[in-house]
């Protein structure tokens, strides 16, 4: 921060009407963001009978969702900087919501792929716009509110899979349900535009400039290695999420021989318990920091996943995706902090860079975990979640212990572009 911005740090104030307003916008982007894609998960076996496809079709066509993803997630930070953060959540927002809808009214499954594909490139740019929005929110306030934005982001998954699970029992036509539930929560995400933080995303003239030279050199090389921890961190949180997604069920059946009606208990325990270390986390964070709360989680996701292992019955195992889901809770949120703070980097271009790169995670997992359980037992690829844990205390040095305190102008205003 050059000296001649007029800026000071201070002790956060209650925040403004303005602030409240944008964080209730944010908070509805990530609801509709969790609404949209969730109310076409249960509509799949319908696809897939509709359609024709064999489970080898059908697996590589919804691998076009996460591949899309990546392909398009590069873009993310360019749509930030060029229609700021709030438009580019929006508009891609409006573009998911297409695409979700020809993929459930698609007649072949060439086309279904494609959809997904474009949908989850859509959404990609979605995660990351709404993410950034989000920070700066929180910039504003001066303390942590990420981790409520990503609890939201659940209930809105929840929600979404409830509206599917209800437009199937009374017998709505896909095309109808999808189109209604597109039109909804794009109507949401036009309404909460208008009350998003105004302006763009950095201020030049608090920005702060980037050294150049052997200083410089020094300084983006810094970084890029904060980036790899960083990603790290995402990672094995997304890694862990995605063995309580795609393993649990099978692992409590077929290792331990669970009733399939008490099978879905490890997948439920899992993501009650992140969506309630999500609720609590702010508050958490703002105590202890953010540092702090990401070695007690990685310790915990290693110490309940290794004991449910290493004692394989069901209620241990129940616990133990439980501990697992609350350890990784704040996770992804701190690492897209801290990766928004990173000096000499773009606007939105540290974001983009941990939130594609973690998407790796979710891509890589099923087949990893599926590798090692081919090749010896399911109870020995899950050990790749508690080994998960211990790479995120190795690596969480890397994270802040505070959230930057608001910035203030000489008249006491906030200045959130202030980095």
């Amino acid at each position: 921060m050059t000296s001649g911005s007029h800026v000071r740090a201070e002790t956060p104030q209650a925040p403004g009407a303005p602030e409240r307003r944008a964080r209730v916008a944010v908070a509805a982007l990530f609801f509709t963001n969790g609404a949209l894609f969730a109310n076409l998960i249960p509509r799949y076996p319908q696809i897939k009978a509709d359609l024709g496809m064999s489970n080898a079709v059908y697996g590589l066509s919804v691998a076009a969702f996460p591949m899309g993803a990546l392909v398009a997630g590069t873009a993310a930070g360019v749509a930030v900087r060029r229609l700021g953060s709030a438009r580019a959540a929006v508009l891609s927002t409006l573009l998911t919501a297409v695409g979700v809808l020809v993929a459930g009214l698609s007649p072949t499954a060439v086309l279904f792929a494609l959809a997904l594909f474009a949908a989850g490139g859509f959404d990609a740019i979605t995660d990351v716009a709404q993410n950034a929005h989000g920070l700066r929110v929180q910039r504003r306030y001066g303390r942590s509110i990420i981790n409520s934005f990503h609890a939201t982001w659940s209930i809105g998954a929840v929600t979404g899979g409830a509206m599917a699970a209800g437009a199937l029992a009374v017998g709505l036509p896909i095309g109808l349900h999808l189109a209604l539930s597109g039109v909804l929560f794009a109507v949401v995400s036009l309404v909460a535009l208008r009350y998003c933080l105004p302006g763009p995303d950095v201020e030049p003239a608090v920005a702060e400039a980037a050294p150049a030279g052997r200083a410089g050199s020094a300084l983006r090389t810094r970084t890029l290695l904060i980036v790899a921890a960083l990603v790290l961190v995402a990672t094995a949180g997304t890694l862990v999420e995605d063995a309580g997604n795609s393993w649990a069920a099978v692992y409590l059946t077929a290792d331990l021989g669970t009733p399939e009606a008490l099978a879905a208990s490890g997948y439920i325990a899992m993501v009650g318990a992140q969506f309630f270390g999500r609720t609590i986390g702010d508050r958490l964070v703002d105590r202890f920091g953010q540092r702090t709360i990401a070695r007690a989680g990685g310790l915990l996701v290693a110490a309940g996943m290794g004991l449910a292992l290493a004692v394989p019955n069901v209620p241990m195992t129940i616990l133990g995706f439980a501990a697992a889901g609350l350890g990784v809770a704040t996770l992804v949120p701190a690492a897209m902090h801290e990766a928004d703070e990173l000096p000499g980097l773009k606007p939105g271009t540290g974001l983009t860079l941990v939130s594609w790169l973690m998407r790796m995670g979710f891509l890589l997992s099923p087949p990893v975990v599926g590798s090692i359980a081919d090749a010896t037992s399911l109870r020995v690829g899950l050990l790749v979640v508690p080994l998960a844990g211990l790479v995120v205390v190795l690596a969480a040095g890397v994270l802040t212990q505070r959230p930057a305190p608001a910035v203030k102008d000489e008249n006491g205003s906030p200045v959130l572009e202030a980095r």
